[in-house]
């Protein structure tokens, strides 16, 4: 079985000469961890403020200043392709940045006097209906006033609030500045409802009578021409992007690039002339890996390798190995549902393949259509090919070609294609009249009356827990196998997940299988395998302890390891069976596709037209995205609560290569 990928650890002794070149080589080529953190953060090394000058962050922050002003998405720039900036491109974004300079300074310009403008005229066009002079009014012996400023969100209410006891009129249009009035016995009670409501009281001279006609209209001119001159700067900003937006968005990928070198270096051990770098790589790939960091530095480089038994910190147990699983385009697609539950440890047995696998068989069970399987074999090819992009999923296009293939598959056998049974009854003829009497159906999935239909479904939820038992299986070999190669014999044969455990698990499926199929009795000898082996399974870390020389042997004395033997006892039996039996969901969740296809296609039937032609679209779309989610679902459950669960005891630690990620 294939183990985790074999890592060495390398120590590089570069010349400061070289060590730009260097660090530019491994974060490209996406092979190489260091072996401790760097300036306290993940060996992704984030941004981190340099003590040293940066002079490419420095320009990659007004790059990106400029960037933001000109609305330039940057959301898809890579580095991968960028190169180191250089004196030209230093040049060349100074020679943008003073291009830009001076259209910000006039837009800022033009936007302020334009703002200021608009509150002039909102101002004046207030004021422009009070004819009479507000020192005359405010003589008035009868009638008390107040301007001023409020949220025209709450002028009705505040209109509603006086009632009769105050007049609230607008001045302007908006309604955010008004005239209220009240006689002189009711003011105090008006500017109580007036503070309620945020109301702001303006100064307004004494012989203040409204605003001029002209004076209106020469502001509103003004305010026309300001708006005219921001909209030709507009233009000319999005001319100014139009032919300087791809050279900005290679000069934000190569500053951004050399500012994360830049960082790097700044944070590794160093003299006045060596730097001093180490890190871990595939076996695999370190010959190949000497002779090209030996080649870029015209043989300046001093380079030892080190096999993970050599190195203090991994044998004394304070450093744990990398690990990093397999990268085949299938299989490796997969990496991520083992990463989120948990890394395996170094030097054991790598799940993905088998997650790969199941996950793929498990869907299919469950979502067979031909149809429907189809539509996401051809996403996942299109996504593969990048014609269709979305997000980060495209990296997952081989795990929609695995679950498109094995859904159209089970499609095939049930006969469903787009939930209906009609479309492939040739084919499905065809292929049941090779073996004997023609059927509309290779695997009827539908319940029926007829007494076979009813035998069928059972046998294929007895199908299910085969996969089931097959799955589980898989597991318990693996933990068997990485407990050997880990030198823990006695968790390797004792206890529920040792060979104690599998050889009680396999007798009693064979003996269930005895009594069923074949009518067998059980005898005597039966119970006795059944009860040594749940023996060593109470007692597994008893006798682990015993093999691997801990001492004492009963850590809590005798009363507390046969109380945990009795827990462990009840565990056993109640851990595989519940583990069996949760694969009967297979079965359900195929039965209930099945049955959802029938739904639709009685629909159809029912409606016939444009109208079943429509209920067919919007049927199958719910179907495709939201059963399709449910079944990812339950198949990842069952990956993580029946088979990681056998094997994942102790986690190990995820191999995160130095890599150069477009990043602000």
């Amino acid at each position: 079985m294939a183990r985790t990928t074999r890592m060495c650890l390398v120590e590089l002794m570069v010349l400061k000469e070289d060590i730009s070149n260097v660090l530019l080589f491994l974060g490209k080529s996406g092979n190489f961890q260091f072996q401790n953190k760097l300036g306290g953060e993940e060996n992704s090394l984030r941004t981190t403020v340099s003590a040293h000058e940066n002079r490419e962050r420095e320009m990659f922050a007004r790059l990106d200043q400029a960037r933001a002003f000109l609305g330039i998405d940057d959301s898809g720039v890579s580095i991968k392709d960028a190169n180191l900036p250089d004196g030209k491109d230093f040049e060349e974004a100074e020679k943008i940045i003073s291009s830009l300079d001076s259209l910000i300074k006039r837009d800022a310009t033009e936007r302020e006097n334009y703002k200021r403008l608009e509150e002039s005229y909102k101002e004046a066009s207030a004021f422009s209906n009070l004819k009479q002079s507000y020192g005359e009014l405010e003589r008035l012996s009868f009638l008390s006033l107040r301007i001023g400023k409020i949220d025209p969100a709450v002028f009705d209410e505040l209109k509603f609030a006086v009632g009769q006891r105050a007049v609230v009129v607008p001045l302007g249009d908006d309604k955010t500045r008004i005239l209220a009035a009240s006689s002189k016995k009711g003011r105090f009670a008006l500017d109580t409802e007036l503070k309620k409501f945020g109301f702001v009281q303006m100064e307004i001279p004494q012989d203040f009578k409204g605003i001029p006609d002209e004076v209106l209209a020469s502001l509103k001119k003004q305010r026309d021409e300001g708006r005219i001159k921001i909209r030709e700067l507009e233009t000319e900003r999005a001319n100014f992007t139009e032919t300087h937006k791809e050279k900005i968005l290679r000069l934000l990928a190569s500053f951004s690039l050399g500012a994360q070198l830049g960082d790097t270096e700044s944070l590794l051990e160093s003299t006045q002339l060596v730097y001093r770098l180490t890190g871990w790589i595939p076996i695999s790939e370190s010959s190949d890996f000497i002779k090209k960091i030996d080649s870029l530095t015209s043989h300046r480089v001093s380079v030892r390798q080190y096999r993970p038994e050599e190195v203090p910190s991994v044998v004394s147990g304070s450093e744990k190995v990398p690990v990093r699983l397999t990268r085949s385009k299938f299989a490796g697609a997969f990496n991520r549902m083992i990463f989120s539950y948990g890394s395996p440890v170094y030097g054991t047995i790598d799940p993905t393949p088998f997650v790969a696998v199941f996950f793929t068989l498990l869907f299919g069970i469950m979502f067979g259509d031909a149809g429907q399987g189809l539509v996401f074999l051809i996403a996942g090819i299109l996504m593969a090919r990048n014609v269709v992009k979305v997000g980060g999923w495209n990296k997952f296009a081989p795990i929609f070609i695995g679950i498109g293939i094995s859904s159209t598959l089970m499609g095939l056998l049930t006969g469903e294609f787009f939930a209906t049974e009609t479309v492939l009854e040739p084919f499905e003829r065809f292929v049941t009249g090779l073996f004997g009497e023609s059927r509309n159906q290779i695997l009827p999935m539908m319940p029926q009356s007829d007494p076979n239909s009813i035998r069928r479904m059972f046998m294929f939820f007895g199908f299910s827990i085969a996969v089931g038992f097959v799955i589980n299986s898989v597991g318990i070999i693996i933990n068997i196998v990485n407990s050997l190669a880990r030198g823990k014999i006695g968790r390797a044969f004792f206890g529920k997940g040792g060979l104690a455990g599998a050889i009680f698990f396999w007798y009693v499926v064979a003996l269930a299988v005895r009594v069923a199929a074949f009518g067998h009795n059980v005898a005597p000898y039966d119970w006795i395998v059944i009860g040594a082996t749940l023996f060593f399974c109470a007692f597994g870390e008893v006798f682990t302890r015993l093999v691997e020389g801990e001492r004492p042997v009963m850590e809590n004395g005798f009363g507390a390891a046969v109380i945990e033997a009795v827990v462990e006892l009840l565990e056993t039996i109640i851990t595989y069976l519940s583990n069996s039996v949760s694969f009967l969901r297979v079965g359900a969740f195929a039965l209930a596709h099945a049955v959802l296809g029938f739904i639709i296609s009685t629909m159809m039937g029912l409606v016939g037209g444009v109208g079943a032609v429509a209920i067919g679209i919007v049927g199958n779309a719910i179907v495709i995205v939201l059963e399709g989610m449910i079944v990812a679902i339950q198949a990842i459950r069952l990956q993580y609560y029946e088979f990681f669960s056998k094997f994942f005891g102790e986690t190990g630690r995820e191999f995160k290569a130095y890599e150069f990620v477009y990043r602000k």
